[in-house]
């Protein structure tokens, strides 16, 4: 899975020219909508407390965050690669500390 990653992140810079702007915008909404789990995993992580988080809704988050992830690495978009790998971590700890602390 790391190679792909990594020639997904090579092609994506590796066409001899700076990024253009769908690339930079598609990082930047991966970016803001990636880190925007923080808050809400750190939160979890500091309180233990899972009670208003909907189990169901984590479970088909995960499951849709891990499509769009496969879907990022066979299409070699980046921006989707990335973006879905770090997701994947915040959400995949925020789910498992919720089926934890139920």
């Amino acid at each position: 899975m790391f190679l792909r990653l990594y020639i997904t992140t090579h092609r994506a810079f590796d066409s001899g020219k700076n990024m253009d702007f769908t690339t930079i915008l598609g990082l930047t909404a991966a970016f803001l909508t990636t880190f925007a789990f923080i808050p809400q995993a750190l939160k979890v992580i500091r309180t233990k407390n899972t009670k208003d988080l909907s189990l169901p809704m984590y479970y088909i988050l995960t499951f849709g965050i891990i499509l769009w992830l496969v879907y990022g690495i066979l299409s070699h978009d980046f921006p989707v690669t990335i973006a879905n790998a770090i997701t994947f971590c915040f959400v995949f700890t925020i789910l498992a500390l919720k089926i934890k602390y139920k």
